[in-house]
């Protein structure tokens, strides 16, 4: 077993514990950070990426409001280059409650949040693609965050002056002391062995795993987590963030990030963070509530869909008094978005290890701030915290422009070397990208935005598996430690998979189609997993004989395959719920098959 030492270790690489981890470095404390995968693969790289005004709190949750107005303008300073400055805009239409509007300008006076009332031919000025019919608009200082910059810049900032970030490490045990923890043990996922951290402090930033954390550190923490589903749109729709001016609820916003937009999003507590299954009738209920204030999404082609866990908390006394959470498929909207630090020697007698718990994206700054005001007086630091002021790296460039990338390669004159057209990354970015030592297919995703588009890596996949293998050919070390390619394939192409499998119909079925004939039929790729309905209906269309799921009649002979396949899977593939036959979509699982 190999071990370092170091006086922090941050459990957790989501934003809070690498804003964590950059607070420290800023203070000249020595710490480590351990995640269980790639950064960002939690909470933090499965939301809407809305720069929050606050609005959205100002009515029942004015603290979670004033938090996010400040860390609002706080991220647009110090954290320009991953900011999309689209505005936002709330808006009333007839179905809504009128009153709720007074009370919404009112809580976003009372909270600090700019608002301006908006004709609705302002609205619609803005926002050409608004309903013919809205009662009220108001304008809020809403934007687009791009998480993984986020991440990545912070861990580039804490590790340049000193401090260490490793992915792929999760936390396996602790050694304890009496009332210290002496050690947090990991394994290392690449390396294959258990590593021992010495440390003098433990921070557990884990977000939705935090009390999984808390549960081998010997301290119980009580987190609740909330599914929240959301539905990505092959084209943006808005020009900037559309909210519905009512009580949230599900399908209320609608939030353009790059090329897409997102809607979102529901709010149930369900027992276990990991989670991340989308029923369809989730994917459908987005689409229907967001295409009453954007009609054109009713029928537009969606991309994907994907969940993810907030990271909910209720002190004890606090859920005394409630009788308890939600409960296990109850709406955790009730549950305050504001954020707590656990001082775990007061708390349960364990000296030296923190939380921090609850909050929010837009908060993840401040959330670092308040956990490090806390242990460096312990620690007997006294350097104050200057987050709030020192840009992180690429800041200085400015607001993420929606035609930055482009300009970016026209000016560098690299077409014809594009390995993803739709998200225009460029072969030397992918080499780039492995060379410094990104090898999984995902992380590469997550880092340039390979596969993101509307082919969904029907030709970037392969191109970059292929740049993998000519990264190992040219260097016999690297090829020693970069994963086989095609089973890096694999993995990429189920976790798309897994993202259609509740969103497929019309273009995007045939979109489907075409995916399943290159790497099913050209790359010969195996089945390794449940995601695989795409090869059984590619089969069907074919003419094999092998046989649906038991509720799931066979696609009718003859026509359209791609016709048959959005037939089978929602009754229709030119439209959508409008056209549903009342039995609703098929949902079983077919048993085996490959993505």
């Amino acid at each position: 077993m190999t071990s370092l030492e170091t006086q922090v270790v941050v459990v957790g690489g989501g934003v809070t514990g690498v804003a964590v981890l950059r607070d420290l470095a800023l203070r000249g404390v020595p710490a480590i950070l351990v995640d269980r995968s790639d950064f960002g693969t939690g909470t933090s790289g499965r939301w809407h990426g809305l720069l929050h005004s606050g609005a959205r709190y100002a009515v029942r949750d004015q603290e979670s409001a004033r938090e996010c107005i400040q860390e609002n303008t706080v991220l647009r300073r110090i954290a320009a280059h991953t900011v999309e400055d689209v505005g936002g805009m709330f808006v009333l239409l007839p179905s809504d409650d009128p009153a709720y509007a007074k009370q919404f300008t009112a809580g976003c006076e009372q909270s600090g949040i700019p608002v301006e009332e908006l004709t609705a031919a302002e609205a619609r000025q803005r926002e050409p693609l608004l309903a013919d019919r809205i009662e009220a608009a108001f304008a809020v200082p809403d934007g687009g965050i791009d998480s993984w910059g986020l991440i990545r810049s912070m861990v580039a900032d804490a590790e340049a002056r000193g401090c260490l970030a490793l992915q792929r490490h999760p936390v396996v045990g602790f050694e304890r002391d009496g009332d210290r923890l002496t050690a947090v043990r990991v394994h290392d996922k690449a390396a294959g062995e258990d590593r021992l951290i010495g440390c003098q402090w433990v921070v557990n930033a884990a977000g939705a795993w935090a009390g999984r954390v808390g549960e081998l550190a010997g301290v119980p923490i009580h987190m609740i987590a909330g599914k929240g589903v959301m539905v990505v749109m092959a084209s943006r729709y808005v020009r900037g963030v559309v909210n519905a001016c009512r009580k949230p609820a599900d399908g209320d916003i609608i939030v353009p990030q790059h090329e897409v937009a997102i809607l979102g999003t529901t709010s149930v507590q369900v027992p276990d963070p990991d989670d991340i299954s989308v029923d369809p009738a989730d994917v459908d209920r987005m689409v229907d509530m967001c295409a009453q204030m954007v009609p054109s999404i009713g029928h537009g082609r969606v991309l994907r869909a994907f969940a993810g866990s907030r990271p909910l908390y209720k002190p004890p006394s606090q859920q005394a008094q409630d009788g308890g959470a939600a409960g296990s498929g109850g709406d955790t909207r009730e549950v305050s978005r504001t954020f707590t630090v656990l001082d775990h020697a007061s708390r349960d007698g364990l000296a030296n290890m923190f939380s921090i718990v609850g909050g929010k994206l837009t908060t993840c700054r401040q959330m670092a701030e308040h956990l490090v005001d806390q242990l460096a007086p312990r620690m007997g630091v006294t350097t104050p915290c200057t987050t709030a002021t020192e840009l992180l790296p690429g800041a200085d460039h400015g607001y993420h422009q929606l035609a930055g990338p482009l300009a970016r390669i026209e000016a560098e004159g690299a077409y014809g070397e594009l390995v993803c057209e739709c998200e225009l990354v460029t072969r030397d970015q992918v080499r780039d990208a492995i060379a410094a030592g990104v090898t999984e297919l995902e992380d590469l995703r997550r880092a340039l935005r390979l596969g993101y588009g509307p082919c969904q890596a029907a030709f970037c996949a392969w191109r970059a598996a292929g740049a993998l293998c000519e990264h190992a050919d040219a260097d016999a070390d690297a090829e020693a430690r970069l994963p086989d390619p095609r089973g890096a394939l694999e993995r990429f192409l189920q976790e798309r998979w897994r993202g259609q499998v509740s969103a497929v119909w019309g273009d995007q079925a045939r979109q489907t189609l075409l995916n399943q004939a290159i790497y099913r039929g050209i790359f010969d790729l195996e089945a390794t997993g449940e995601y695989d309905e795409a090869g059984l209906f590619a089969g069907l269309a074919a003419g094999e004989s092998a046989a649906p799921g038991p509720d799931r009649a066979a696609p009718a002979d003859g026509g359209d395959p791609s016709r048959r396949v959005g037939d089978e899977l929602v009754g229709e593939s030119e439209g959508r719920a409008a056209s549903r036959p009342a039995e609703g979509r098929a949902t079983s699982r077919p048993a085996g098959g490959t993505a």
